[in-house]
């Protein structure tokens, strides 16, 4: 039934991904539901045990590590609040799988700071409402699904008088739907006897998707230690004596340590020339997963893996120095890569708009940095909350997530860094500046809507403001003069413009020009973003 319903999902990712609100080219709701659930579907698949609870926290898991976007995130936050219900069950009849849906949409809304009504917890919450009467009804688990999925459609059909935002735009909530055809896809297997697959090609033997550590090669002779060694320890509830001791036996067979405990899984890296020590010591404290080990002196991968092919390791890197704070940023475009390097940022993943990083994609980048506090700048709201998750999931290092919406607001946060500067002090600086910082965009509608009185044409150009749609026009450069007049107040001081890489650099020294003869009182840089289905990302400050 997971796997039935991951596959459904990625069925239909692409009418969630239609239903964003804004017809701009970044609705991706669906495809970072559908990543989520793909990764729990991972973990469930391989897990081979037969008990419900097993099932449900190894698909928990994999949701939590693989979470993309504010919706996956979301979803994950379901998956946890199921699976703490079902902890200890060797099956589940209607009432456990009621009170798991219950603790389900407890968890997901605890784990969201200001939720509101007409969005995917709307939809799960009608649907644990009706698993709870249903319980009374019936023990019959097709029926009982079936009924939950009916009452979530009425729920789903409700949320554009819950948001009117939905209403402008003609659709029903894309988180919630997504939703809906998970359970839609678990009940069409329901009583099936047919092996599933996952339609990405995993097999029931797949291999974790998780790297612990995307590491440069080295020659041969700089490499103290010659195994690395990746592997999950399952286990509940991991006491935090038995991580620090695992942690300082690991310390005394090797090194490039990380050793991170989550609710029910110890994530392990180690170089080591005894990997088997290091294995033999993991088995006292719970049973293993994803085991991997690379011979980084032959530079070449020699894996031991329990559930078939794993995925390549990067070749590994020498131990960067250690210094007193790192920086993480989500960036899409060469330009704007290279603007966030040096302004100091150790790692740049490469995402924004319909390209959300995962949590695990944050953790990833954290352990290539050698500080004990590290800043992530999303850059987008909607992968704030991924790294939020991943800040809770670090217990190696303080993570500071600093919550930009935008690459100004991002670039903004940078110009605090100060290197001797106390990081609570800095975080402070950080979250004060991006709210000095206003956020003009034009890209291209994607399909025809209306939002408010505007009436927008598949292939209009928009001009956004701080996530608001200001203008709607024909042409880029007159769409985007007239945004910048809109934008552009008496206290401007300073205007960035990072041209995309589908505009010429002599537009974007057109539009400069354009702003100082019209605003001759504000300093005006232009600069390559590289940044793709976006004309402009303009910062006013």
């Amino acid at each position: 039934m997971m796997i039935a319903g991951a596959n459904e999902l990625a069925s239909n990712k692409q009418l969630v991904d239609a239903m964003n609100v804004f017809p701009v080219p970044d609705g991706d709701t669906g495809t970072n539901m559908s990543l989520t659930v793909m990764a729990a579907a991972r973990e469930a698949e391989k897990n081979g045990s037969l008990q419900v609870a097993d099932i449900a926290k190894a698909a928990s898991g994999g949701a939590l590590r693989g979470a993309r976007g504010n919706s996956g995130v979301i979803t994950s936050q379901i998956f946890r609040g199921f699976a703490k219900a079902l902890e200890g069950l060797e099956e589940a009849g209607v009432q456990e799988l009621a009170a798991a849906a219950e603790q389900a949409v407890k968890t997901a809304y605890k784990a969201v700071m200001k939720p509101k009504e007409g969005t995917i917890l709307t939809v799960a919450r009608g649907c644990a409402e009706a698993a709870v009467r249903l319980a009374e009804e019936t023990d019959e688990i097709e029926v009982f699904l079936k009924g939950i999925i009916e009452d979530g459609h009425k729920v789903l059909a409700q949320t554009p008088e819950m948001l009117p935002v939905l209403k402008q735009a003609g659709v029903v909530d894309a988180g919630g739907r997504g939703l809906l055809y998970i359970l839609e896809g678990a009940l069409k297997q329901l009583g099936g006897d047919l092996p599933v697959t996952l339609q990405d090609g995993q097999s029931t033997a797949a291999a974790p998707e998780t790297n612990f550590a995307s590491l440069a090669s080295v020659e041969n002779e700089s490499i103290t230690f010659g195994y690395c060694t990746e592997f999950f320890i399952n286990v509940d509830h991991p006491d935090e004596a038995v991580t620090t001791g695992l942690k300082a036996y690991l310390g005394t067979i090797g090194d490039s340590i990380v050793c991170v405990a989550d609710d029910d899984i110890i994530k392990i890296h180690v170089h080591t020339d005894h990997p088997g020590l290091a294995i033999e010591k993991a088995l006292t404290i719970g049973s293993l997963s994803g085991l991997k080990i690379d011979n980084m002196r032959e530079q070449h991968t020699n894996k031991i893996n329990f559930s078939a092919e794993a995925p390549k390791a990067e070749a590994p890197k020498a131990e960067q120095p250690k210094k007193d704070v790192g920086f993480v940023s989500i960036s899409a475009g060469e330009g704007l890569t290279k603007i966030f390097k040096n302004l100091g940022v150790d790692e740049v993943i490469e995402g924004g708009q319909t390209m959300n990083p995962s949590t695990e994609d944050i953790l990833n980048a954290v352990d290539k940095i050698n500080a004990e506090h590290i800043f992530i700048l999303p850059n987008n709201k909607n992968i704030i909350l991924a790294a939020e998750q991943a800040a809770k999931l670090s217990e190696e290092k303080k993570l500071h997530v600093i919550p930009s919406r935008s690459v100004p607001e991002g670039i903004s946060a940078m110009f605090c860094y100060e290197h001797d500067a106390d990081p609570d002090e800095m975080e402070a600086a950080m979250k004060d500046a991006i709210q000095q910082v206003d956020t003009a965009t034009v890209t291209f509608a994607v399909r025809d809507t209306s939002i408010g009185d505007k009436q927008i044409k598949e292939g209009n150009i928009l001009g956004m403001l701080n996530d608001e749609i200001e203008v709607v026009a024909e042409d880029v450069m007159e769409g985007t003069k007239e945004l910048l007049r809109n934008a552009i107040t008496e206290e401007s001081e300073v205007v960035s413009i990072y041209y995309g890489a589908d505009t010429a650099e002599e537009d974007a020294k057109e539009l400069s020009a354009f702003i100082e003869e019209e605003f001759p009182d504000c300093e005006v840089e232009v600069q390559d973003g590289g940044q793709p289905l976006y004309y402009y990302i303009i910062s006013i400050e």
